[in-house]
């Protein structure tokens, strides 16, 4: 199909409440759309959300698509899938963004299979070419050694899948002028492929480090899975939250959904705590964008001194109970 030179973000929206990923895809959307010399257009689709569509527009959408339908209500693989696909097709933009959330990851690749498409997953980082308008999608390659660069030059849309944290939000400005238009997907409940019977919540607290603003992270250096005691705490002191690094994931210190990094989460808090870590690439390219960088390592060569705008040289070990004990008082 004949391609407008358009960008479609699919803002993806949970229980009412829409995802931080979908808000910074907004944001380099526009970027994209205005190196293109076209417009920025949004995708919601859900059961009741009028509220929610309106609110994407201050983002900077200059069209809203909404797809409104009770038998959206649940996230159901087929007829998400043909609804994204009924909004492309409609809008036939030149990239569409995804955020490389759990249902991003599972929404993405079926739609670009029924487009016979392309489509480069867990994205940090996206340009456009301006001699050719190929969309250049960057991710980590070969377990996050290297980055590599890949482009979607025969067929169109261009699709990517984005992680969260890695672009920034754009400022919500109600200003805005933009259009509401819904679309009729033609669901049936013949789109209904999976009945959902029951939704069990995890007990365990829901932990997304992308979104906090303090985080105190654990390295390899704090020595044993005992020592993480006190990053809990100090954690617990400063309202923040923990992270590590993928050697401390790897030896079960901490949960896979706590690593930063390339094969993790990419942050950007207002406060990085490095504790005992080395600062390897694969590590700071998740952090680096952080307001504040504070390091301690016993090395005084260590990596992450070189991105840290404070570095203290000593023993985490020490030096963390004595900032627990001066924070108390």
């Amino acid at each position: 199909m004949k391609n407008n030179k358009n960008v479609l973000v699919y803002v993806e929206q949970r229980h009412g409440a829409i995802e931080n990923v979908s808000i910074e895809l907004l944001g380099i959307g526009k970027t994209l759309a205005d190196k293109l010399n076209g417009d920025l257009y949004a995708c919601i689709i859900g059961n009741d959300i009028e509220n929610q569509s309106n609110e994407i527009g201050y983002f900077g959408a200059k069209k809203v698509y909404v797809v409104d339908n009770p038998i959206l209500e649940n996230y159901i693989n087929e007829s998400y899938t043909k609804s994204l696909t009924k909004v492309i097709n409609v809008t036939k933009p030149e990239v569409v963004l995804v955020g490389a959330t759990a249902l991003g990851r599972d929404l993405a690749p079926r739609v670009s299979s029924r487009l016979h498409t392309g489509l480069t997953a867990d994205c940090t980082s996206l340009d456009i070419d301006l001699e050719t308008n190929n969309l250049l999608m960057t991710r980590p390659a070969f377990g996050g050694n290297l980055m590599a660069t890949i482009v979607c030059p025969d067929h169109r849309p261009q699709m990517s899948t984005v992680r969260p944290g890695v672009m920034i939000k754009p400022t919500r400005d109600t200003s805005k002028t933009f259009e509401v238009i819904k679309v009729d997907a033609s669901l049936t409940k013949a789109d209904m492929n999976v009945e959902i019977l029951e939704t069990v919540k995890e007990a365990k607290k829901l932990i997304k480090i992308e979104d906090a603003t303090v985080l105190i992270s654990a390295g390899r250096g704090i020595g044993s899975k005992e020592k993480m005691e006190d990053i809990y705490k100090l954690a617990d002191i400063l309202t923040g939250e923990v992270s590590g690094s993928r050697a401390v994931v790897d030896m079960g210190w901490i949960d896979k959904d706590r690593q930063v990094g390339q094969t993790g989460k990419t942050v950007r808090p207002d406060l990085y705590l490095a504790c005992g870590i080395s600062g390897a690439i694969q590590h700071v390219s998740g952090m680096e964008d952080s307001n504040l960088v504070i390091s301690i390592n016993r090395n005084p060569q260590a990596a992450i001194f070189e991105v840290s705008d404070v570095g203290i040289v000593g023993d985490v070990n020490k030096i963390i109970p004595e900032l627990i004990k001066e924070l108390q008082k």
